[in-house]
């Protein structure tokens, strides 16, 4: 949480208009919302965390707990693209300090699941006869990802939806990889396998 606050305050500017209520600066709600996906709660459930953890309160220079609806308005507006990229950058620079060189990179990509609902239960409901329901789940958020092998900071993040090949999506997220570090070796698997992919590696790159 510390980490994400101080990288946020390198690339955010600290509130998002000059005529915001200055409450809360965006760095702080920023690390708020990364320890909210560290813990793996819901906005009541970090709120809980924070109003009981003083000391995590100072740790983000937080003068009060903010109220679930901000945090979850405030992910709205933070957590797109744009400013994405510029905390992974700010992120990916701290971390590597004076190291430029990436040794080796790895590229990845994995579904996930767009409701809380298991496989099994969708499966089970797709037998019954009555009542008959028509439920398809045929789209899927996907992420696409180059991280350092050597440390598993990720580099590049690229978020799409599934199903789609891997083998279109290399060049967007090699082109997506934070500035500061120089990538040596790149491996992947069988999905990015491509003529035009071994191209972008070995000679544009």
């Amino acid at each position: 949480m510390r980490v994400a606050y101080l990288a946020a305050k390198e690339s955010l500017p600290l509130y998002a208009h000059r005529f915001s209520p200055k409450k809360f600066t965006q760095p702080q709600l920023v690390a708020c919302l990364v320890l909210k996906t560290f813990l793996r709660c819901d906005y009541r459930g970090v709120v809980a965390v924070l109003a009981d953890s003083p000391e995590w309160c100072n740790a983000i220079d937080l003068a009060t707990v903010p109220h679930f609806t901000t945090l979850q308005k405030a992910s709205r507006r933070l957590l797109h693209s744009g400013l994405v990229q510029r905390l992974l950058n700010a992120t990916v620079r701290r971390i590597m300090g004076r190291r430029r060189n990436v040794d080796v990179a790895a590229a990845d990509s994995s579904g996930f699941e767009r409701t809380h609902a298991s496989r099994y239960y969708v499966w089970r409901t797709r037998q019954q006869d009555v009542p008959r329901k028509r439920i398809t789940y045929r789209h899927f958020p996907k992420l696409g990802i180059i991280c350092d092998t050597r440390n598993h900071v990720i580099l590049s993040a690229m978020p799409t939806r599934g199903p789609t090949p891997d083998v279109h999506q290399l060049r967007p997220l090699v082109a997506g990889v934070v500035d500061h570090p120089v990538i040596r070796q790149m491996v992947a698997d069988a999905g990015y396998d491509s003529e035009a992919n071994h191209c972008l590696l070995r000679e544009e790159h």
